[in-house]
């Protein structure tokens, strides 16, 4: 069965999903040169410098949960946190962080310490892209949003199956800006503004006890409510951060770079806590960012995250290259 069929038949399972969303539709981005990074907000967005990338195709929406069924049921994958890990990779890790599952967002009743991110976020055993907030819970009419609950490597496996890639991150930064050279959004430099409509799926209220939901999503909305940036793609800010190729380190590289693909291994390892080893980037935000806590649903915008785990708020999209 073709990928697209497959897709179309996993719709009809996962009610929800449109045909114009389950159909993988890429737009072709020119290749260009571009101001990558930020001096103006976090540190790890540091230094401004050029970036030359050549023309690819990208995902316009990112991948779905009716997308990524379809995946599945034609190799029979399965995701990192589907599996127990190895307690002699993971020597001193307690039992039930062995266990099969992965991290949920646990909305606190109350104002927390927002030094210390175990206020919110747990780790669920048998939490999966099925069951993106563990037992119970359900993608049943969520077909045509992202899939989450997904680490790099299941990114990477369903970028493989599709005849792609994940995008780098100077790809993935080109592509959001849109066509704009140095904005601080993908709609430009002024923040939303609720007169005009909400612009992406983040968190309105105060994080991480009161979530208002003013852009009428708790958690992660259909692909494509929003309106897209200059190259017409579609929640390239906000709904769900979206994992890319590159090893992560805190800065970019200060010098003009060619298609940068990432620093190699032994430098990420360096930067990465002794327990989980090298870490992946993460770009674009979530519907969990908050200005007053995670202003990240910006292009320039970058966090790390763990190759071997997944969470309820990290998504991914991937590219194709141009012949």
């Amino acid at each position: 069965m073709n990928w697209l069929k497959c897709v179309l038949v996993t719709a009809a399972i996962l009610p929800g999903v449109s045909v114009a969303n389950a159909n993988g539709d890429f737009t072709r981005v020119e290749g260009g040169t571009f101001t990558m990074g930020s001096e103006n907000h976090y540190k790890e967005e540091r230094y401004r410098h050029k970036v030359t990338v050549s023309s690819f195709l990208i995902k316009t929406t990112e991948v779905t949960n009716a997308e990524f069924a379809a995946f599945v049921e034609a190799t029979g994958y399965v995701t990192t946190a589907e599996k127990d890990l190895d307690p002699k990779k993971y020597p001193g890790f307690p039992d039930d962080l062995l266990k099969a599952g992965s991290m949920v967002f646990a909305q606190p009743k109350e104002q927390v310490d927002l030094n210390d991110f175990r206020h919110w976020w747990r780790y669920v055993p048998g939490a999966d892209w099925r069951h993106p907030e563990g037992p119970g819970s359900s993608i049943n009419g969520l077909g045509n949003h992202p899939v989450v609950q997904v680490s790099p490597e299941d990114a990477a496996a369903y970028a493989k199956w599709a005849g792609g890639r994940l995008p780098t991150e100077a790809e993935w930064e080109y592509a959001a800006l849109g066509g704009l050279e140095k904005a601080n959004y993908t709609w430009g430099d002024i923040d939303h503004d609720p007169a005009e409509g909400w612009k992406a799926n983040t968190w309105q209220g105060v994080f991480p006890a009161v979530d208002t939901a003013e852009d009428g999503h708790q958690g992660t909305a259909p692909v494509g409510s929003f309106a897209a940036n200059g190259y017409g793609l579609y929640d390239m800010a906000g709904n769900v951060w979206e994992h890319v190729s590159d090893w992560w380190v805190p800065g970019h590289p200060g010098k003009a770079l060619t298609d940068p693909k990432g620093p190699p291994v032994e430098l990420a390892a360096q930067f990465a806590h002794d327990a989980v080893g090298p870490m992946n980037v993460v770009k674009g935000g979530s519907w969990l960012c908050a200005p007053s806590y995670c202003l990240r649903y910006r292009p320039s915008a970058r966090q790390r995250a763990e190759r071997s785990i997944g969470s309820n708020h990290i998504g991914f999209r991937i590219v194709r290259d141009i012949d």
